[in-house]
């Protein structure tokens, strides 16, 4: 088996309404995320998926995080929120955006933006056989949390 990696960089906020300490309050971090493909060979030019077209995949979940605050859409305060930011407020519904929660979203995103390319909607083909293996958020330098569906 290939695997690659590609990590990206964004600044996010998020509170987490069910925490009793300070993480209730809205804070910010600047948030590594990884994204680990893999497949069984490698396609024509010795790749498993082109670093290029990944960062293209991944484009539009960027713009979405980057500068955006996540909050559990059972926030008391969440409409208030969503009226002053509109979609720069991204509801994670009933659940906080924990590093784990959001680690799954992105994620879950990232595995249709790979099958939207493997359907050609993107600017290079991928092979079938590629697969999204895992997500892993990084909330500090030494703190992260990961998502695989296994």
């Amino acid at each position: 088996m290939f695997r690659i990696c590609k990590c990206i960089e964004l600044e996010s906020g998020h509170l987490l309404s069910k925490h009793r300490g300070n993480c209730r309050y809205p804070h910010g971090h600047t948030r590594k995320v990884e994204f680990t493909f893999s497949a069984p060979d490698l396609d024509v030019n010795d790749m498993v998926l082109d670093f290029k077209l990944v960062k293209e995949m991944l484009g539009g979940l960027v713009e979405r995080f980057d500068h955006a605050l996540c909050m559990n859409s059972s926030d008391p305060n969440f409409a208030a929120f969503r009226t002053a930011y509109g979609e720069r407020v991204i509801p994670f519904e009933r659940e906080d955006p924990t590093s784990e929660t959001i680690a799954r979203t992105v994620y879950l995103q990232a595995a249709e933006a790979l099958a939207d390319a493997v359907e050609g909607r993107f600017s290079l083909p991928v092979r079938p056989c590629v697969r999204l293996d895992k997500v892993r958020v990084w909330e500090t330098s030494s703190s992260w949390a990961e998502y695989s569906p296994d």
